[in-house]
């Protein structure tokens, strides 16, 4: 007789680059959205949400191109055999949503969005390949005045969350600056070869923080291998260029006046690279006005970032206090989101100037960080009261008990499984349950019920070595009459809140 072949199990596993989210980081997580959230709706900023896959077409030429779908991006084709992706940030949806609604708006629009988004990318500690952001943009103004407004809200949002000022700083630069200086050195300002060169340069600069100022020149020139043995072409420039790319980057100065000098000088007789110090001197002025100083919004030539869409201002909220890495070594711990000025993404579909500006909040990094800060709101929600099922028969009388805890606001559950009163309680204290109810026989009788204190329980079980004397102290444990179920319980749950 052939012998069945069993069916194979699939094996229970997380897929590589993701990661699972418990209730205690999922409370907390609603708590700091609902803080960011407030802050956003106080600047007049509405909400809206975008579907998490977007047309792969739509998502922009810095992401995937014809040959190569799923670079970058998790793609897939439909039953039209036409590429959609998951969406890489909250951005390119919002420029295809703002093309698509433009005359119905009210411009400049002014929105936030909340959401996780997809990379493709090799995934490594504390890199994911799905994360949270959480947005803010102003679509349909040219005026810096809107980019320094972004760079007021970031700061706003970090100290409403409880970062103390003098613990994170927004830097802010230009692109058009770089454009000047590449200019400034012979570099072409038009043509698929410049738009990967440029590229590549701003990517290059934008690893300063991480990899330090030799492995950029690297990446400014040929190319840098690192320790995994992964190859990084680099863009190709001469050591006279980078060099000048690199003073470029260490333009920076104390006081916006100095770093604008240093810029004026760095880009010499470049239109847009003046352009862009103008730019960044009236960001200067506004933030002055408004009483933001260099300790929380400064003009930093380092700041680049890694996108290729934006167009001018671009800015970065870096936390300036110290943490302890994965390795165990001290180091600042960094940036925690970024935006900028992208003009030409909206135009992509509309075919019209369509000016725009935003910053994104890197949501689980910023967690991580307020962690560290012991500004994580997470333990606000009690765990609940357990009623035990002495007598299985008897299931609606406790579930009645239920009911009235949770009509008077007491979170409260009847245990469901099928165990004893053992395997009961063991469950009560894995959940965390600050007491648990028991009404057996005897209880029933006498019109009673019992009241066991887990928390005060597992104290005074501290303090007891004697097996003896734990069964006659019965500590923490009391009875109450069936009528003052709600009452019983509340005085054991303000005891431990207060």
């Amino acid at each position: 007789m052939a012998k069945k072949n069993k069916p194979v199990k699939p094996k229970a596993r997380l897929p590589k680059g993701l990661r699972d989210v418990d209730a205690r980081e999922l409370r907390a997580l609603k708590r700091m959205l609902a803080t960011i959230e407030e802050v956003y709706e106080l600047y007049g900023f509405e909400p809206v949400e975008t579907p998490a896959m977007e047309y792969t077409d739509a998502l922009g030429k810095f992401l995937p191109d014809e040959d190569r779908p799923n670079e970058g991006v998790f793609s897939f084709q439909d039953e039209d055999e036409q590429w959609l992706s998951l969406r890489y940030d909250l951005t390119a949806p919002l420029a295809r949503y703002v093309a698509e609604n433009y005359d119905g708006l009210a411009k400049p629009y002014r929105s936030y969005r909340v959401g996780y988004v997809y990379r493709n990318e090799k995934p490594g500690p504390g890199r994911y390949r799905q994360f949270m952001q959480f947005d803010a943009d102003t679509v349909g103004t040219p005026t810096p005045a809107a980019d320094a407004e972004i760079c007021m809200l970031a700061a706003d949002t970090m100290e409403a969350l409880g970062i103390p000022r003098g613990s994170y700083l927004m830097k802010v630069n230009n692109r058009k600056v770089l454009d000047g200086v590449l200019e400034s050195i012979g570099i072409a300002q038009d043509g698929s070869d410049f738009e990967l060169q440029r590229l590549t340069v701003l990517r290059a600069i934008d690893k300063l923080d991480r990899l330090g100022p030799d492995a950029v020149r690297l990446l400014l020139g040929e190319g840098r291998k690192d320790e995994s043995g992964d190859y990084t072409k680099g863009a190709g420039l001469q050591d006279a260029q980078i060099s000048q790319v690199i003073a470029f980057v260490e333009a920076g100065a104390p006081e916006a006046a100095g770093v604008l000098n240093n810029l004026r000088a760095v880009v010499g007789q470049s239109e847009t690279g003046l352009q862009g110090v103008a730019e960044l001197e009236e960001m200067a002025g506004l933030f002055d006005a408004a009483g933001y100083g260099a300790d929380r919004i400064m003009l930093d030539p380092a700041v680049v970032r890694g996108l290729g869409y934006y167009t001018g201002p671009v800015f970065e909220c870096e936390l300036t206090f110290e943490a302890e890495t994965e390795d165990g070594e001290i180091a600042r711990f960094g940036s925690v989101g970024g935006g900028g000025r992208y003009d030409d993404l909206v135009a992509r579909f509309k075919g019209i100037e369509v000016p725009a500006t935003g910053f994104s909040i890197g949501v689980s990094r910023l967690m991580t960080a307020l962690d560290h800060l012991g500004k994580l709101d997470s333990d606000a929600v009690s765990a609940p009261v357990i009623v035990l099922v002495m007598d299985p028969s008897r299931k609606a009388d406790y579930q009645r008990m239920v009911q009235s805890l949770r009509n008077e606001g007491v979170r409260a559950e009847m245990y469901l499984g099928g165990s004893g009163m053992r395997a009961q309680m063991k469950y009560a204290d894995k959940r965390g349950a600050p007491c648990v109810v028991i009404q057996g026989e005897d209880e029933l009788a006498a019109g009673e019920l019992q009241i066991k204190d887990l928390i005060e329980g597992a104290k005074l079980s501290e303090e007891i070595d004697d097996n003896k004397a734990w069964r006659e102290g019965r500590p923490a444990q009391f009875s109450v009459p069936e009528a003052d179920l709600v009452e019983a319980v509340r005085s054991v749950l303000a005891r431990h809140e207060s």
